[in-house]
């Protein structure tokens, strides 16, 4: 499943795009303005980000020079804009692709999965940290304050999809098929609990009491990031 953050105002225009990418393999978050946006990327991590350039307070191309200052998420400039000088502006400040409303929607999915293909694989996040724990994704190591973690590839894999969503909770469903995909086996599916347990005795300073991996009571499991 692909996460996209839609950045756009018009909550009709915004419904009707989520559902409509949601029915072709994109997840789809909505933030209605700049500071919402700042936000929801500091909190979970995105693959890539639909921005329309009319925004109530920062504008389209502000908030871009601010999400570049921190993000390389791949960015889709959507807006009614036309002029070829925000086009180029947009480009010249690090959008991936601009598409002018009115438009169609199988048009702009038809971009982002272009866009993707283009995107190198982990550009926004090679690394993850919060406090004492830090992931390397291209190296598959773990280290906390600093010591390096022997985790099996489940376990491995566990931990990746809590980072790369974290602040996020996800239920043991959306955690097996972002670990196992469809290929996932029902013994993986019974043993989650099992495999969170097992992670938590490896990279927690005490895992009675979590401080990285946390249970949400009849949600699943969400990892908290730190500064």
């Amino acid at each position: 499943m692909v996460r996209a953050l839609l950045i756009e105002d018009d909550r009709k225009l915004a419904s009707l795009l989520r559902e409509f990418l949601g029915q072709h393999g994109v997840e789809a978050a909505v933030a209605e303005d700049g500071s919402h946006a700042l936000r929801e990327l500091s909190a979970q991590r995105f693959d890539i980000l639909l921005l329309d350039l009319m925004l109530p307070g920062m504008d389209g191309l502000s908030l871009t020079r601010r999400i570049r200052e921190r993000w390389k998420t791949p960015i889709i400039m959507v807006t009614a804009r036309g002029d070829d000088a925000d086009k180029i502006v947009g480009l010249e400040l690090g959008a991936d692709d601009y598409l002018a409303k009115p438009f169609n929607p199988r048009e702009l999915l038809a971009r982002i999965r272009a866009v993707l293909r283009r995107a190198p694989a982990d550009a926004e996040t090679p690394v993850f940290e919060s406090g004492g724990l830090r992931i390397d994704f291209a190296a598959r190591e773990v280290r906390v304050e600093g010591v390096r973690q022997s985790l099996t590839a489940h376990e491995y894999d566990l931990l990746s999809a809590l980072a790369r969503n974290a602040g996020r909770v996800l239920s043991r469903d959306q955690l097996l098929e972002l670990v196992k995909g469809e290929d996932a086996d029902e013994a993986f599916d019974r043993s989650i609990d099992v495999h969170v347990s097992r992670l938590r005795q490896k990279i927690e300073p005490d895992a009675r009491h979590p401080r990285y991996v946390k249970t949400v009571r009849g949600a699943g499991y969400l990892l908290a990031r730190e500064s």
